[in-house]
C-alpha cells in the first residue's frame, strides 16, 4: 500500500504543479509578463519536467526485483596490480553514486591485492530501486591509463568484472538446507589489530550443490560474519537458480542467450584522450573524473531507455 501511495502521490504532485503553471500563465496573459514571473515559471517547468523524467524512468523498472537492494561483486581481471587498483576505483565510484542518491553502501568483504588495491570486493547497496538501477553495471569494465606502477610511464589496459545480484527479502521457493552448506572459519587478514590475528572470526560458506563460495571477515564477531555471509549466499543462490531457468527457457525458444558476464560493457580511457563510453548504448562522456566521482546516472538512464534493455528478464509480454 505504501508503494502504491508513493507512486500516486508523485503523480498527483506533478499534475497539481502543471495545473498551477497553467493558472499563472492565464494570469500573466491578462496582467502582462515580467522578467521575474517568467523566470519563476521557467524554473517550475524545469522542476516538473525533471519529476516526470524520474517517474518515466521508474516506470521502466517493472521487474519485481528492481525495488530490492543489491549485492555487487567486483573482481580484478587481467592487468596485475593495475587491475587490483581498478577494483578500488570502481568501488569508490559506486559508493559515491550511492551517496548522491541517499543509499547506503556497505563493504561486506574484501581481499586486498599483493601490492595495492583489491583482488575482489563485495559491497551491499541498500535503497529503493538499487538493483533496478545497478543491474546494468554487470559485465566487464575496461580501464586505459598510464600506470603509476610503470617506471617507463607506458599506457596500460586493465579489466575488472562486476557481478550484480538482487538482495531479495524472500527467496521464494529457494531453500538452503544446513547439510548443503560447508562452513569454514579462519583468521582474518588486513587491518584490525591483535584481535584479527588471535581469533578465527572470518567465515567462509560453500554451497555444495552449486559450488558457490562466499566469505565475510569485516566484523570482529564470528556470529555477525556468519549472518552477513548467509545473506550474501542466499542472494547468490537465488540468482544462480534464476539464471538457470532463463537459460532453459532460451533453449526451448531456440534463442541465442547473451552472456553478460565476461562481455566488455564500458571503457574508461584516461590516456591518450579522456572518454568514458558504454559499448551497449553508445552513450559517452568526456568528463572522466566526474564519472569516477559517481556521475554514472546518465549511463544508467541511457541503458534503461534503450530499446529492449529496460524490460526485466522475466517480462515476456510486450508493452501495450
Amino acid at each position: 500500500m505504501s508503494r502504491i501511495k508513493d507512486a500516486a502521490g508523485a503523480w498527483e504532485k506533478i499534475t497539481r504543479g502543471a495545473a498551477d503553471v497553467g493558472f499563472f500563465l492565464e494570469l500573466l496573459k491578462g496582467e502582462g509578463e515580467t522578467d521575474s514571473s517568467t523566470a519563476e515559471l521557467a524554473a517550475d517547468l524545469d522542476r516538473i519536467e525533471a519529476e516526470c523524467s524520474g517517474l518515466e524512468l521508474r516506470s521502466m523498472l517493472s521487474d519485481p526485483r528492481d525495488r530490492c537492494g543489491v549485492i555487487m561483486l567486483i573482481h580484478a581481471g587481467a592487468g596485475g596490480t593495475e587491475a587490483c587498483v581498478w577494483v578500488g576505483m570502481l568501488l569508490r565510484m559506486y559508493r559515491r553514486w550511492a551517496e548522491t542518491r541517499g543509499y547506503t553502501a556497505e563493504v561486506l568483504d574484501m581481499a586486498p591485492g599483493e601490492e595495492a588495491g583489491f583482488r575482489s570486493v563485495t559491497v551491499g547497496v541498500k535503497g529503493e530501486y538499487a538493483y533496478g538501477y545497478l543491474k546494468c553495471e554487470q559485465g566487464v569494465h575496461r580501464l586505459v591509463r598510464i600506470s603509476p606502477f610503470d617506471a617507463a610511464k607506458r599506457r596500460h589496459t586493465s579489466f575488472a568484472s562486476v557481478d550484480v545480484v538482487p538482495e531479495v527479502e524472500d527467496a521464494g521457493e529457494i531453500e538452503i538446507k544446513d547439510e548443503d552448506i560447508r562452513i569454514d572459519t579462519f583468521r582474518a587478514h588486513g587491518a584490525g589489530g591483535q584481535h584479527v590475528n588471535k581469533t578465527d572470526s572470518a567465515v567462509r560458506m560453500t554451497h555444495v550443490p552449486t559450488g558457490i563460495v562466499v566469505q565475510c571477515q569485516n566484523e570482529r564477531s564470528q556470529y555477525k560474519n556468519r549472518v552477513t555471509a548467509m545473506r550474501v549466499l542466499t542472494a547468490r543462490v537465488a540468482e544462480h537458480c534464476r539464471r538457470i531457468r532463463e537459460e532453459e527457457i532460451a533453449k526451448q525458444r531456440g534463442e541465442k542467450q547473451d552472456i553478460a558476464w565476461g562481455s566488455q560493457i564500458r571503457s574508461y580511457v584516461f590516456q591518450p584522450y579522456q572518454m568514458v563510453k558504454d559499448h551497449r548504448t553508445k552513450h559517452e562522456s568526456g568528463n572522466v573524473q566526474a564519472v569516477m566521482d559517481g556521475e554514472i546516472q546518465p549511463f544508467i538512464e541511457a541503458f534503461l531507455s534503450a530499446p529492449g534493455k529496460a524490460a526485466g528478464p522475466d517480462d515476456d509480454e510486450e508493452p501495450a
